[in-house]
This record gives C-alpha cells, structure tokens and sequence, in this order.
C-alpha cells in the first residue's frame, strides 16, 4: 500500500514539473477527469492574499462530457408518438444538450479527493520520494472543492516553505465558506481567530497579517442599469497591526493598483483617436486579407468633394500669402476657423498630410474614393497649383512626392490596385504617431529614445500597426490613471516606463493587468468610505498560519 502511494506521488510529481517547465497555460488532464491549468494566483481574487501575482497550480474537475445530440440518453425521453413531434422534440434536445455543453465549465473536486492530491503533493518534496534537491520548488497547489463536508470547504491549498534551495516543510491552506450574511456580528472577531490558533498550534508568538481589495473603476451602476465595462482598476492592500475583522487598511499600508484596460470605451478621453485607429486598423486589415468592412462616414460631403475643397484652400491661402510678408507660423494654421480634430491629443501643428488623412478618414467609403482623392492630390503638386508644407521626419509615401514637388521633380506613381490604400495606411501611421508622441514627451513621460521600438518605420506596415495599438493601449492606462484617479507625475512616468517596457517583449494584450505600488493617501477618498471586494486576515506562528 505504501509503495503504491509513493508511486503516485512521483507520478503527481512528474506531471506537476512537465506542467511547470513548460510555456503553455492550457489546461492540462490528470487521471482522465481532473483539469490542472497554472496561472497567477491574483488571477483568482480569493487567493490573491495568499499567493499575489506567483504563479500557482489550480486543481480542478474536468468539465463533464455531454452524450451526443442523437444519443439514447436524450431521445429515450421522448413520449410522442407523431413523427413530426418526435422531429421537434430531437431538435429541442439538440438546442438543450449544445446549450448545456456551452454552459459546464470546471467543477469542483471532492475534499477527499482534494486532500489526496494535497497529500501526492506535500509527500512528493521528500527528498528521499522525488528528485527534488537540483530543481525549483514546485508552484503553489490550489484545488477547488464541492463544499460537501461539514466546514464548507471551497479551497485546500499547499505551498512549500524553503530554505535557501532546499524545501523544508509544505505549508496547507483551508478556505472554508459559511455563506453569505450582511450582519457583522455573526463573524468571527480577531480574538476568537487568535484563540482558534493558539488551540491548533500552541505558539509562544503570533505574526497577524492583513490584505483587501477595493474596486476603483469598472462597471457601474446609473439609475439600477449596470453599464459593463471591461476595464477594471483594483487595489490591495496588505498590513500589520490588525485591530479588528473587515477594519480600512491604514495609510501605512503597502497599495498595488492592478490596472486592465481595454480601448473603446465611450467614457475614455481617447474615444475618439480610438475611433481613429480602428479605420486605420481596417486599412491593414484590408491590405493582409484583400477584403475591407468599411466604417460608416463621419462626413456628409464625399471625399472627393472635401479634398477638392481642401486643394483651393490651400491655392486661395497661397494667393493671398503672395501679397503680404508670409510669416512661417501663419503657415502652421491654415485650419483655426474651422477645427477638424477634437480629442485630449488635438495638435495645433497638422501639416498638409495630416490635414488629408484626417479628411480622408471621415469620408472614404471605398478603394475607389481614395485612388480619386490622392490622384487629385498629386497632379495638383505636379502642376504647382499647391507648394504645402509637412514635417521634416515625415515619412509616408505622399510626403516623399511633396519633397520632390519643391524641387518640380515628381515621380510617377500608379495609383491602381492596393498602392492608394498602402499610401494612406502611412499617412495615418505617421499622423498618429506624432500624436502619441506628442503627448508623451509634452508630458515628460519618456523620451524618443525609449520609444524606438514603436517608431521604428523599418518594419512592415502590419507590425507598425500592431506598435501603434500597443502606444494607443498604453495611453488608455495612462489617462485612465491621470484622469479618473489623479495619480503625480512620478507614479504616471513609472508606469509609463513600466508598460513601454511590457510591451517591447509581449504580444498586444487588453486583459493584461499592470501592477502599480502606490501611497494609500494618494487614493485615500477612493476607498476609505467603500466596503472591499476582498477582505482577509491571516494569523501564523513560524511556518503555521490560519
């Protein structure tokens, strides 16, 4: 019997470490019908005060198998004797059996079962059972359980205790559940957790420790109509000197925010350069897969109409310049009666393509619309109806031809198949490009050398697009941080440097939640009046806790 529970515990052992070494988190089975996925542990807001942002292993019940659709499980429930009934009736058996298969995730396991597991696990870091003296020590085990036995057991948790390489000891968690109650007095009072410990461990000296979580911003709640969001901004705190079950962290307290935004919210200062980068998403979109959903207008006149109209602007502007001392800053503004870009970003220096793209990406509604616009645009620099002005480090496609405009040396260009869409797909990346900076660097977030990697033109249009929604999210952090939470400036370049940083090496990613430690008095009126989403208080002797 002891050889076979050794036997085990290294089986448990082995799959545990092939899950640990490995880069997937997909779920992986065990014993046919037990799920085990690693993931961090903040992930899951019970055990965050346990285990924070540490990866750890979380046990489960594979989702049960549904019978087929035509299966003799399902159509032996069928009374009706009529042929076109029982045709109903199989296709409402249908409808319920894909119904039930979408709706049954991961269950919970057996406490017996549960404690099993934990049993391969702690038993598994004896030295003498696994070869575990050489190798990391394995990820936090966490197993879900039924609440079948008289505790009410929801989580069994084991965690190993090291010593410098070495494992010394395992240490267990119990998360029990008594339901839920709107009255404080039924819940157990710090004195009582003291005493429950002293009862189980008999120690000379205790160490109390507390966490919470409050809920910043996320979905609210108007007139009893939630609006769902699908950004979140958390903190948790963690403190010492407990004085009493569900009290507020104090401002001594350590506060990590846990920012996860996601771009389009209507609320966000950034709507509408969202708006903005979704046509030029679709753009590229058009240009990998050769099919294009176009937006709805934001214009009533054609494109066609409003580039022709922009052009004699531009001719009448010249003229009147022509007759008085042209001053280069009355050139920068052609566009102060009549304002064609409203956002937190707005720039007061669009030159001519920027000019253009914004017009452009109100208006176009086809491939067509974009060949007439941009052949309008070149024959007017080929015939010197336009002598426009751009930026020096610009470098699309049309600011090319205006370069060799100033010189009457144009190139020819085709503008047939995708070549018009790949020449506006650069005037927006450009244009936008500069607002980002733009702001960034107005607002000593970071500089043009850490922003390289987003800048960089060298790259294929389909990457450059990706870099730009990654500039674009991170601007969603920042302003969601500097406008709804008031951050400084100091906890706003942290953070900005934080997520340049994330973003170099990882994949573009708006359920990412990026971590930010903060002064509690900077959030103080956020939560100091609320009640946490989490609360819980953790008293340990040595290496025990309960």
């Amino acid at each position: 019997m002891g050889s076979k529970v050794i036997s085990s515990a290294k089986e448990f052992y082995t799959f545990l470490r092939s899950l640990q070494d490995g880069e997937s988190s997909n779920p992986s089975t065990y014993e046919e019908d037990i799920q085990m996925i690693k993931m961090n542990g903040d992930k899951i807001p019970v055990l965050n005060m346990y285990c924070g942002n540490q990866p750890v292993f979380i046990c489960e019940k594979a989702a049960p198998k549904i019978s087929e659709p035509n299966g003799q499980q399902i159509t032996e429930t069928s009374n009706c004797t009529d042929d076109d009934d029982d045709d109903d009736d199989a296709d409402d058996d249908d409808a319920a059996a894909n119904e039930l298969q979408t709706e049954l995730g991961p269950q919970p396991l057996t406490v017996v079962k549960a404690r099993q597991l934990l049993s391969f696990y702690t038993l598994s870091q004896n030295s003498n059972v696994s070869a575990v003296d050489n190798k990391p020590a394995l990820h936090p085990l966490w197993v879900r359980c039924d609440m079948s036995d008289p505790a009410g057991t929801t989580w069994l948790g084991a965690e190993t205790v090291n010593v410098g390489n070495k494992v010394s000891g395992v240490k267990l968690y119990c998360v029990t559940c008594k339901g839920l109650t709107v009255d404080k007095q039924s819940l157990i009072t710090l004195d009582d957790l003291k005493q429950e410990h002293k009862k189980r461990h008999h120690p000379s000296s205790m160490v109390i420790k507390c966490s919470a979580r409050f809920n910043l911003f996320g979905s609210t709640v108007v007139e009893n109509t939630t609006i769902e969001s699908q950004s979140s901004v958390t903190v948790d705190f963690k403190w010492g000197h407990v004085e009493r079950i569900l009290e507020t962290p104090p401002l001594s307290s350590t506060a990590n925010l846990n920012i996860k935004v996601a771009s389009g919210d209507m609320r966000s200062p950034l709507f509408e350069m969202y708006r903005e980068l979704e046509f030029l998403q679709t753009l590229a979109d058009g240009l990998r897969t050769g099919e294009t959903e176009w937006m709805e207008p934001l214009e009533s006149t054609s494109a066609v109409n409003l580039t022709k109209a922009f052009l004699e602007e531009l001719q009448d502007t010249a003229k009147i310049l022509q007759d008085r001392a042209a001053k280069p800053a009355e050139t920068t503004k052609p566009e102060t009666e009549t304002p064609i870009f409203n956002s937190i970003l707005e720039r007061g220096d669009l030159d001519f393509v920027e000019q253009l793209w914004v017009r452009m990406r109100k208006s176009v509604t086809s491939y067509q619309d974009i060949g007439d616009c941009l052949k309008l645009v070149t024959e007017a620099l080929r015939y010197g109806d336009i002598k426009p002005w751009i930026h020096r480090d610009s470098s699309s496609s049309l600011s090319k031809l205006i370069l060799q405009s100033y010189h009457q040396q144009i190139d020819h260009v085709s503008l047939t198949g995708v070549t018009p869409v790949h020449m506006l797909l650069e005037m927006g990346l450009d244009k936008m490009r500069k607002d980002y900076i733009n702001y960034l660097i107005g607002k000593e977030l970071t500089t043009l050398n850490h922003l390289c990697y987003y800048l960089n033109t060298e790259v294929d249009l389909q990457e450059q697009v990706i870099r730009l929604r990654k500039l674009h999210h991170l601007l969603e952090i920042i302003l969601t941080c500097s406008t709804f939470l008031g951050l400084p400036y100091d906890r706003l370049f942290h953070l900005t440097q934080s997520c340049l940083q994330h973003y170099k090496t990882y994949p573009y990613d708006e359920e990412h939640e990026f971590k930010l430690q903060i002064k509690p008095a900077l959030i103080g009126h956020f939560y100091q009046k609320e009640q946490p989403a989490l609360w819980g208080v953790e008293v340990s002797s040595g290496h025990r806790s309960s």
